[in-house]
């Protein structure tokens, strides 16, 4: 518009009147597109990094809103924790398809790791990140960095192992890999989740029969453990009956067991339901007691 004014000035009249009119508004184009360039705002969750003439800016611009250069670009980051899957199932991997890592244990045998990373850019590197890797580093840094921190780890272990008894020692260990790796790029890792790790049909067959068969011992050992214990009760059941018989064969006389037969008939006598009683033995002849 600056330049219609221009000619329309050096033109003849009439279109010359409407020179400075045009002028004006051009004027005010170019004042408004230079405010307007001048703002910038930052969305909640993300950075921006300033790039001047191809040079990265130290910098950065937090959330909210802010007046820059406006012959400034800016790359925004986002700087919320994110999600990065490789998985086997094609709806749950960043990537389309099966997408999950198989390794080599360290017998020779073929393992599958469905995995999970849980990062974030760290805000003060965002401009590292730009200059050094690009905006794409998921691609460049994420993927690459933890597939070989995968291999790299799991050569160390057996494949039984892997699944079982130090899978929680193998997610340490590739937690401080990719940790460590992901410092030195300007990246915080939140969490490692190893999602699910799949043996060879061979190899799991075989660890379901192996452990069938470890709670079938258990199993036996416990009814075994159980019929010891009732051995052992009526072992010493029989003990104390014999202790018993043994005292009484030794210990009692006749005068004492006609005694204790004495007392038992006068309990009997005195019991309200009796009606006929015996009283007799050996000697004499019997007593005989009753109520009617």
């Amino acid at each position: 518009m600056l330049v219609v004014g221009i000619v329309l000035k050096r033109s003849p009249e009439p279109g010359s009147h409407f020179a400075g009119i045009v002028k004006t508004v051009g004027l005010v184009v170019v004042f408004l597109g230079i405010a307007l360039s001048s703002v910038k705002q930052i969305e909640a969750g993300t950075i921006g990094v300033q790039v001047l003439f191809g040079k990265v800016q130290d910098n950065v611009l937090e959330s909210g809103l802010h007046f820059i250069n406006p012959l400034v670009e800016i790359t925004t980051f986002d700087v919320k924790t994110q999600n990065y899957t490789m998985s086997g199932k094609d709806s749950e991997g960043a990537v389309a398809g099966d997408d999950a890592i198989r390794v080599l244990s360290s017998d020779g045998l073929e393992v599958t790791i469905d995995l999970s990373v849980l990062y974030k850019v760290n805000p003060a590197k965002a401009p590292f990140i730009l200059q050094n890797i690009g905006d794409k580093y998921q691609d460049n840094i994420v993927r690459p960095v933890t597939r070989t921190a995968i291999r790299d780890n799991a050569v160390n272990y057996q494949a039984v192992d892997l699944y079982s008894v130090k899978r929680e020692e193998f997610q340490g260990k590739i937690n401080k890999t990719i940790t460590d790796n992901f410092a030195k790029n300007g990246l915080e890792v939140q969490q490692i989740l190893v999602r699910n790790i799949s043996l060879p049909p061979s190899v799991k067959a075989s660890i379901e029969s192996k452990i069938n068969a470890e709670q079938d011992a258990q199993k036996m050992q416990f009814v075994l453990q159980k019929e010891k214990q009732e051995a052992d009760r009526k072992r010493i059941e029989a003990q104390g009956i014999a202790d018993y018989q043994k005292i009484l064969s030794t210990g009692l006389t006749s005068q004492q067991l006609e005694y204790q037969a004495i007392l038992a008939q006068k309990e009997i006598a005195l019991s309200p339901n009796t009606k006929v009683i015996i009283i007799g033995g050996n000697k004499g002849n019997p007593i005989m007691l009753s109520d009617k």
